[in-house]
């Protein structure tokens, strides 16, 4: 039983390696091999197209897709040869998907929203999206904006800018804090930034104006530099995805799959604009310094002594 996790080349994000190790370790102890390749995605796809799974006895196919990408067409050139795909953490749209696995990313929008608007409930906001291109960075923005809009409506909260960060680039997301200040002369309340990536470049540009800590940041994904700043109070929050359970539920479902097995896990289904796709979406986690220990730590996802850099905070 031989399974195939197609990463593509440029996600940058540090927790992607560890969905890999994960995946691989989980694969291997149900018993499959595991074929990881990171590459360009559209070489990827030229070659599956040309039927190198099926010559690689490959049994079941693995895709994190980039979206921007030709992810529904490695799905048909995959099912020609007879090989069913999982899609991994992104929807791949418009095709026969066989199944997805992903946290719920609307939810994910939504507290991050939720989180800041308690705390500032009027005031300028700044929305830093990801890629227009990525499925996740719009399910993202739908969450943050059903939080928003009754703020907005009410006139309560105002958008001083919303932009779409090509490649969740920190760097372009430092140069649009920096302009969105100076259009605004450092008036701006709140960033809801999509990932811990952007959240990074916003708050760079925040403490070049010492605004650091004084404009309050959301995040995702749990990185290491963004636990440490919610400790040294740079930022307030991050949204945690356990990746463990979506690599070890993503592993069991292939080898379901290879074995033509019932599919493992609590089932919904996700419209990806062909099918509705058997899917199993797992619920994300607000965190905050008050619960940092308690999930992230006690999760063994970071070390203590790596995010508590000083002894004494």
């Amino acid at each position: 039983m031989r399974l195939k996790f197609l990463v593509p080349m440029g996600l940058i994000e540090e927790r992607w390696q560890l969905d890999q190790d994960l995946f691989v370790a989980r694969a291997q102890e149900l018993g499959a091999e595991v074929s990881l390749q990171v590459t360009h995605f559209e070489e990827a796809a030229r070659s599956i197209q040309e039927g190198d799974l099926a010559a690689q006895g490959i049994d079941v196919l693995v895709i994190i897709s980039p979206n921007e990408g030709n992810g529904a067409d490695v799905v048909k050139a995959a099912h020609q040869s007879g090989i069913p795909v999982v899609a991994y953490d992104r929807i791949i749209n418009d095709c026969d998907l066989d199944f997805y696995v992903s946290f719920d990313n609307v939810k994910v929008g939504k507290l991050q929203a939720d989180y800041l608007v308690k705390r500032v409930p009027r005031g300028n906001y700044l929305l830093i999206e990801g890629p227009s291109t990525d499925t996740n960075a719009q399910q993202f923005r739908q969450g943050q904006m059903a939080v928003l809009q009754p703020y907005i409506d009410r006139g309560d909260i105002r958008i001083v800018g919303e932009h779409w960060v090509k490649g969740w680039f920190p760097l372009e997301a430092l140069m649009i804090t920096r302009e969105t200040l100076e259009m605004t002369g450092n008036q701006v309340d709140a960033v809801i930034a999509s990932n811990d990536g952007t959240a990074g470049g916003v708050i760079r540009a925040l403490v070049g104006k010492n605004l650091g800590g004084k404009v309050l940041v959301s995040g995702q994904d749990a990185d290491l530099a963004a636990c440490q700043r919610i400790v040294e109070g740079t930022q307030i929050m991050t949204v945690y995805k356990p990746v463990k359970w979506l690599a070890n539920q993503a592993a069991e479902v292939a080898v379901a799959l290879a074995k033509k097995q019932p599919l493992p896990g609590q089932i919904q289904k996700v419209h990806n604009g062909s099918k509705e796709v058997p899917s199993v979406l797992f619920s994300p986690l607000a965190i905050d310094l008050a619960n940092l220990k308690a999930t992230v730590i006690s999760d063994g996802f970071h070390l203590e002594s790596e995010i508590y850099k000083n002894p004494d905070l």
